[in-house]
């Protein structure tokens, strides 16, 4: 058993298939398969188990897969040793953020990490999936959850509200709701659900209310979803930063502001692999992700108290 072999084991258990593992590294699926039996033959066990869907590890496949990780982590981090001996990060970083939260509120601070360190390739995936980061090779994930998932590194980047609103010109027409029971009689604009029907949890003290809702329109796209809002079209049930700047400006109406609403999730998480040899692109962009995270937290903190 060599180091190569056991980096050929990780490459072939992160890309879930002997031919992916071939494409990813540019060699013949002939080759990569010669080195899974050369190693299976020199452990006398089978290392990497055969589904309907893909492959996985067996048992010992998965403590040489950790062991491997180690070695392959530890090369990547040389190599970006070598590459970065000037001081300045560089490397390939691939980031998953959701639709609407990725393009209104990261962008900036994107753009911002772009800039302050330009030998990071940065390649961003706008996506609301919960994906596996290693299948999809995704180095970092952004997602609005109830709760971090357990076999990942996380970073809280706060809290999301929910925020029920329309234009003026349909509170002229329709009205707003005045408590949460009354969500039921009014066309509701909101995010795409697995369900027909969704349930949105209303809190206010300790009070808590459920109601079961049947949207008019909904859409992974919260711009999209943001431009329903402003064109009448019903009661949005949307993040508060999607319509922030329209009820700051009159724009839209707020409703239920005494409670507060909950379907989804309502915390930010940065998610990222745990790993002992972590790149510095990936440490710069993690650092840089919090501290803009805490910034804008702290702010919104300080305009709420105003």
């Amino acid at each position: 058993m060599d180091s190569a072999s056991l980096v050929m084991l990780v490459e072939i258990v992160d890309a879930g298939s002997i031919s992916e593992a071939a494409r990813r590294l540019k060699v013949t699926r002939a080759n990569v398969s010669y080195h899974l039996k050369q190693l299976e033959a020199s452990v006398g066990e089978e290392l990497i188990r055969r589904t309907t869907r893909n492959l996985e590890p067996t048992e010992l496949g998965l403590r040489l897969y950790e062991h491997g990780r180690v070695i392959k982590d530890s090369l990547d981090s040389a190599q970006e040793t070598v590459a970065s001996l000037d001081g300045t990060p560089r490397g390939r970083v691939r980031l998953s953020v959701p639709n609407g939260y990725g393009q209104l509120v990261m962008t900036a601070w994107l753009l911002e990490f772009k800039q302050r360190f330009p030998g990071v390739v940065l390649d961003v995936v706008f996506e609301n999936r919960i994906q596996d980061l290693i299948r999809d090779e995704v180095d970092v994930a952004v997602r609005l959850l109830s709760e971090p998932p357990a076999n990942l590194e996380w970073w809280d980047l706060g809290s999301v509200g929910i925020v029920a609103c329309a234009t003026p010109a349909f509170v002229q027409r329709r009205g707003l709701p005045s408590h949460p029971e009354e969500l039921p009689q009014f066309p509701v604009v909101t995010a795409s659900m697995l369900a027909k029907r969704l349930r949105v949890a209303a809190y206010r003290a300790e009070e808590r209310i459920e109601v079961s809702l049947e949207p008019t329109l909904t859409s992974h796209n919260f711009l999209f979803l943001r431009d329903a809002i402003r064109a009448d079209i019903g009661v949005g049930l949307v993040a508060d930063y999607l319509v922030a700047e329209e009820i700051a400006a009159g724009a839209m109406v707020a409703a239920l502001d005494q409670w507060r609403l909950s379907m989804f999730g309502d915390r930010v998480y940065l998610l990222t692999m745990p790993s002992r040899h972590r790149s510095g692109a990936i440490t710069s962009l993690l650092e840089h992700l919090a501290e803009r995270a805490g910034a804008a937290s702290s702010s919104r903190a300080g305009s709420g108290a105003g």
